[in-house]
């Protein structure tokens, strides 16, 4: 590393670790970030009074951190960390009830909680627009995918503020430059039938229940979940990725009442071109000949396609990708390694649905040891993406 960027190294690791602090200190789950920005602006008025901060609000809580620099590309990153440590949300997708523990630092390992989906990068993000003195910065609340989210902190700003030609997105992912993303979108499965008493199971229809035959839906999407993922064209840098993320029946507090109803939720990844009302048709067809064959043959099927981005790609030689690769070797002194077969979206997505040429890399982070709700990263590497950051405001044409 030349001895500029070293120094500049140690100037940018100061304020990485006052911001990194300070966003582990504010809660900012997603649609509930309003506060956490008007702190953060607060703070970084106080510390680069020369910029000027603004919070844009949106829906009844929502709220992201916004700057400009004057002419440049948008450097993005979000706000939100999708789940409150210590929210309902978390403790229903981990099982564990136990308090999560602030950010701690021990040599060069940061460790704490958000780190991976936001805080980290958008920390390095926020520190390399304060002292790059060029282009424009989004901390966009509503960042991570959610059913039913309401407007979007990219949203309210594409509303608000015209939008650059190009754009760098600072999410934590590969060891590598992404210049397309994959699109996404939810299924949601219902097998209805008739509702009975546990008391007396041949009330229910099928007998016992819907959920009880659980099993059968479940099996069958993953066959359907097999043959999705192996007829994948692998396009470009992306590929295709599927999870069930929920199942619900009938009532916890009466157990003693049989469900009329089977809901299956789904999270579907496409690096390709896919219409998702088709496949969901293509699905539910599926699932209603498989349930012809058991016990829920009475029973009613359907599937619900929720479209949230669709796959986009920036052209190789666009400047940004340019000027990013080039950005890239200057700091790791080789070229970013090929990738295929990436499954992580972001809002990079959105931004070139709206015509602005997109880059997105960020430091790679891992669940830590000791508890998986938390994530662990270098420092050293967050700060060398933060000079890369930095660079690609000042160098990208305006």
């Amino acid at each position: 590393m030349a001895s500029g960027l070293r120094r500049l190294g140690t100037l940018l690791r100061q304020p990485l670790l006052d911001v990194l602090r300070l966003l582990d200190t504010t809660p900012a789950p997603r649609g509930e970030e309003r506060t956490a920005a008007h702190r953060l602006r607060g703070w970084c008025a106080d510390r680069w009074p020369h910029i000027e901060w603004r919070v844009l609000e949106h829906g009844p809580a929502g709220g992201s951190l916004a700057a400009t620099h004057g002419a440049g590309p948008l450097l993005y990153s979000h706000l939100d960390t999708s789940l409150d440590e210590d929210g309902a949300g978390i403790r229903l997708v981990t099982g564990d009830t136990a308090p999560v523990g602030p950010l701690r630092v021990t040599g060069d390992m940061l460790t704490g909680f958000g780190l991976g989906v936001a805080r980290a990068p958008a920390a390095a993000a926020l520190v390399a627009f304060a002292e790059a003195g060029a282009g424009r910065l989004l901390l966009a609340g509503s960042g991570t995918h959610r059913r039913a989210g309401g407007i979007t902190g990219l949203e309210s700003y594409a509303g608000t503020y015209p939008l650059p030609r190009s754009a760098i997105v600072a999410k934590c992912g590969p060891p590598t430059l992404l210049w397309h993303e994959p699109g996404a979108f939810y299924l949601t499965v219902r097998v209805t039938g008739r509702s009975g008493a546990a008391m007396a199971a041949e009330s229910a229809a099928p007998p016992g229940g819907v959920v009880a035959s659980a099993g059968v839906v479940l099996d069958e999407l993953s066959r359907w979940r097999t043959a999705y993922l192996a007829a994948d064209p692998r396009a470009g840098q992306t590929g295709r990725a599927c999870g069930v993320g929920a199942i619900s029946g009938g009532w916890p507090d009466k157990p003693d009442l049989l469900p009329a109803q089977l809901r299956v939720d789904l999270y579907v990844v496409a690096g390709d071109p896919v219409e998702p009302k088709a496949l969901a048709a293509e699905l539910a067809d599926r699932l209603r000949a498989r349930c012809a064959r058991s016990a829920l043959r009475n029973c009613a099927v359907d599937v619900e396609a929720e479209p949230l981005a669709t796959a986009a790609a920036t052209p190789v030689d666009a400047p940004v990708v340019t000027a990013a690769r080039a950005a890239w070797h200057d700091e790791f002194g080789a070229q970013p390694l090929p990738v295929t077969g990436w499954t992580g979206s972001t809002d990079g997505v959105v931004l070139r649905a709206l015509g602005v040429e997109t880059v997105r890399l960020g430091p790679r982070a891992q669940p830590a040891a000791d508890d998986p709700r938390r994530d662990e990263l270098s420092l050293t590497r967050l700060t060398a993406y933060a000079r890369v950051y930095r660079r690609l405001l000042r160098d990208l044409p305006t």
